[in-house]
């Protein structure tokens, strides 16, 4: 039932944007619907005693957008396989307000944080890092300004939201979320600033990132560092960080025709989600309970891509993850040194 309600609701908003392009083809305005995908299925097997493995559909992600007239722009993205569950990710709306300013609303990432805006289509390893999904991995429902500078290459961006994630928009609230963020571009360089505020349940945090990337011919790079701090001392505050490069390079070998290396250095101190479980005795000052302990990771990883046309590209993706803990750590399942090899269709 669960899955046939979640297509029903794409189908409909697929059904609804070919409305507005027919609309928008009567009024001679351009509003040709683009439909993008990413099938992400892994193998995955421990490299620490004991050995296991398991195969996983990580993402089989579909989402239509395009423009309605000169001004209006709207997006909808589903996951149809999120490690077997479905979600609706992003359905949002954005009108121009003036040249380089605009207003988006509706469920989307909160502007805060350089990886998270990675899509799976482009993910340079097969995992996230810590930064991109422990700390920071935020879809709200809300509202957003931004505004590009027309004398500098500088991107503001301002939102308030719900406090609750995606999924929740029927519950009346008393507190909001928020978060800003600022991106400047200088030739191949890219250096980014941001600052969340974030209260899902009874303790409020604040997050505050930096990061600076370059992307120049076959190379690219970036490192990232977040700060997150728990009102109330309801958890020691949390670090992460990550540090990464990717160089490609052209081959022939049969259907391949790039290749890539990367390498990453990231890690993450003791971190709480904001929605864990209190640990509190009645009577006590609200605790949060340490759900991602103190962790770094070494990983390394090839690619090979196969570029069908502008449009088809599949890739066969080989990783290694060593994770270093403290020897006290309790580490959960799947969270310990692996090996992956990922194929990923993309269009």
């Amino acid at each position: 039932m669960q899955i046939t309600s979640h297509l029903r609701k794409f189908i409909t908003a697929t059904a609804l944007s070919a409305a507005a392009l027919g609309a928008s083809a009567a009024d001679n305005m351009p509003a040709m619907p683009q439909i993008h995908g990413v099938l992400r299925t892994r193998l995955e097997m421990t490299t620490t005693d004991p050995v296991e493995y398991r195969f996983q559909v990580r993402y089989a992600r579909l989402s239509l957008g395009g423009d309605i007239g000169p001004s209006v722009k709207y997006f909808v993205q589903t996951d149809l396989c999120d490690q077997g569950k479905i979600k609706i990710l992003d359905v949002w709306s954005r009108i121009a307000l003036a040249p380089g300013l605009y207003i988006q609303a509706g469920q989307f990432r909160m502007p805060f944080g350089v990886e998270t805006f990675m899509a799976p289509s482009n993910y340079v390893f097969s995992n996230r890092s810590f930064i991109g999904k422990q700390m920071c991995n935020y879809r709200a429902v809300g509202a957003k300004l931004a505004y590009t500078l027309p004398s500098a290459p500088l991107l503001l961006e301002a939102g308030v939201f719900n406090p609750r994630a995606i999924g929740d928009h029927n519950v009346w609230q008393k507190r909001v979320a928020a978060s800003g963020k600022a991106t400047f571009t200088p030739g191949p360089m890219t250096f980014s600033a941001g600052i969340a505020s974030l209260t899902p349940d009874s303790v409020r945090a604040n997050l505050f990132d930096l990061s600076a990337g370059f992307s120049h011919n076959r190379w690219q790079a970036r490192a990232e560092y977040m700060y997150e701090h728990y009102t109330g001392n309801a958890h020691p505050d949390s670090h992460g960080w990550a540090l990464w490069a990717d160089y490609h390079f052209p081959i022939k070998a049969g259907i391949f025709n790039t290749m890539s290396v990367q390498g990453r250095y990231d890690g993450l101190t003791n971190h709480a989600s904001l929605a864990s479980a209190p640990v509190n005795s009645p009577g006590q000052p609200l605790r949060l309970a340490t759900t991602s302990p103190t962790r770094n990771r070494i990983t390394a990883g090839v690619t090979m891509t196969a570029a069908i046309s502008k449009s088809l590209a599949a890739e066969v993706h080989a990783n290694y993850e060593h994770y270093m803990y403290h020897s006290d750590a309790i580490v959960a399942p799947g969270e310990s040194s692996k090996a992956l090899l990922e194929l990923v269709l993309r269009f």
